[in-house]
């Protein structure tokens, strides 16, 4: 996570930490000594898989970068409930302040990931893969398909900018299925597959005439894609969507698909259960 070279996270920290404090913490200010030194342990209060470890360390470090860190864990690792996760030591006053928005980060991070997890335990055995989507936090979306990855999913496009895929809002534009993708193809890099979403058994066939890459099976039933599958038969990827849960999700794997986007990875994942304790002070 640290060598990744388009990582945000020093900007994102800054931001947030912003948000948080403005010109400082008024409260830790008024109550603590700027000197006392302190020890606070990290907690998980519940079983997880652990994302954000880094994010959460440079939060602290914006705050004070004398602060040290001891971890037990790493990023990917099974948590069970009631770890000790990591501790800090250095000044109590910097922890302190730093404490709500490190924990944020690192609860929300977890918490995708852990989700993820599930849904990839869910599918085992069959060839399919987790991917996310671009339902993320705003400003929030390096972190968020970070977690994902950490639990075993992997990632769609990262943006507008690195895949196309056609909606249904694209094709009522080009005219249809045909021409958006013959469109596609003209006005785009050749490196960049083309992605094109359907709604139905004609869509599919519409799509694999035009010579789609991968087709996006849209809130189709499981006996449906069953057939979509059958008639794409390896001439494009196949990658189905739309309301997918936990309930869900090995029905629809079994129908042969390639790939299962899951918006609620992101777009509502609950908060791991993390809890900061000072000690030694």
């Amino acid at each position: 996570m640290d060598s990744d070279r388009f990582s945000p996270i020093q900007s994102m920290v800054r931001l947030a930490l912003a948000e948080d404090m403005g010109p400082g913490d008024a409260t830790t200010r008024a109550v603590v000594d700027p000197q006392t030194p302190g020890e606070a342990i990290l907690i998980a209060r519940e079983k997880m898989i652990l994302a954000g470890m880094a994010v959460f360390k440079r939060t602290f470090l914006e705050v004070d970068p004398t602060l040290t860190f001891v971890a037990r864990y790493k990023d990917g690792d099974a948590v069970p409930e009631g770890s000790t996760v990591c501790r800090i030591k250095g000044r109590l006053a910097p922890i302190l302040s730093g404490e709500r928005t490190a924990l944020n980060f690192l609860q929300r991070m977890s918490g995708i990931a852990t989700l993820t997890r599930r849904y990839v335990k869910e599918i085992e055995g069959t060839k399919a893969k987790i991917l996310d989507t671009r339902k993320t936090a705003p400003g929030l979306r390096w972190c968020d398909k970070y977690a994902v990855r950490t639990g075993g999913g992997q990632n769609h496009r990262f943006g507008l900018f690195d895949g196309i895929l056609i909606k249904d809002n694209h094709i009522a534009a080009a005219g249809s299925i045909s021409k958006a993708v013959s469109k596609a193809r003209i006005g785009s890099a050749h490196t960049l597959k083309v992605e094109v979403e359907v709604e139905d058994l004609a869509g599919v066939k519409e799509a694999l005439l035009a010579g789609a890459d991968i087709i996006l099976l849209d809130n189709m039933t499981p006996l449906e894609m069953k057939e979509a599958v059958g008639l794409i038969n390896g001439a494009a990827l196949v990658e189905a969507s739309g309301s997918v849960t936990l309930d869900t999700v090995k029905k629809i794997a079994s129908t042969g698909v390639d790939f299962i986007s899951v918006g609620a990875l992101t777009h509502s994942p609950a908060a791991a259960d993390f809890s900061l304790e000072i000690s030694g002070v």
